[in-house]
């Protein structure tokens, strides 16, 4: 393959295409013990794809729950901890589609409970994209937070560039439509396989 020619960039539509002949839809066991407002979510076909690499990933507002200097790790979940296991993965691209290597990922979300470790770094960590600006992040699916749908907050800076502040979002969740700050460009792609979710979200800086 040519060095200098940037890498197919998988888009969150062609992702929801390809898991339709694997599943219906994504079902998220409820994280609280109810059944009330259990959130089941497939592929639809108004979710817009990843951004073209010409744009950058929307940002937005950082919440009151981020704490500074979180342990560098990948895997966010921990023995015995409650939630549906969640491995999420994608790329740092630059807006010409080129990967960018080393960029800092930093994330941090509540628990299956939809509350958030403000002691602790519980499921708070950062990593680093690779050659080929991959990452992958072992977790939960968030719980419900009052008032918000689900999602995971996310800081990302190529080296020596600015910080985006951001927050992904699952498809189909009951609670999108009335979050007043949902951004359907930030939907990661996800399917349900063997009780596990696999999503997919490229950042663009």
């Amino acid at each position: 393959m040519d060095a200098d020619r940037p890498a197919p960039v998988l888009t969150r539509r062609q992702a929801l295409a390809a898991s339709a002949s694997v599943t219906a839809g994504l079902v998220i066991a409820a994280c609280g013990g109810s059944d009330e407002g259990d959130p089941v979510a497939a592929p639809d076909a108004t979710v817009e794809p990843t951004p073209a690499c010409g744009e950058h990933t929307a940002e937005q507002t950082e919440g009151p729950f981020f704490t500074p200097d979180s342990p560098e790790r990948t895997d966010l979940a921990e023995a015995g901890m409650r939630g549906v296991p969640l491995v999420l993965t994608g790329r740092v691209l630059a807006t010409d589609c080129r990967p960018i290597r080393g960029a800092l990922l930093d994330f941090w979300q509540a628990d299956g409970f939809g509350a958030y470790d403000n002691r602790g770094y519980r499921l708070r960590g950062h990593q680093f994209t690779d050659g080929d600006g991959n990452y992958r992040l072992t977790t939960i699916v968030p719980g419900l937070y009052p008032g918000r749908t689900r999602h995971i907050h996310v800081k990302a800076q190529r080296r020596g560039g600015t910080v985006l502040t951001t927050q992904l979002y699952f498809p189909g969740e009951p609670a999108n439509g009335s979050d007043g700050i949902f951004d359907p460009a930030l939907l990661i792609a996800a399917l349900e396989r063997d009780g596990e979710v696999r999503g997919r979200f490229d950042f663009v800086l």
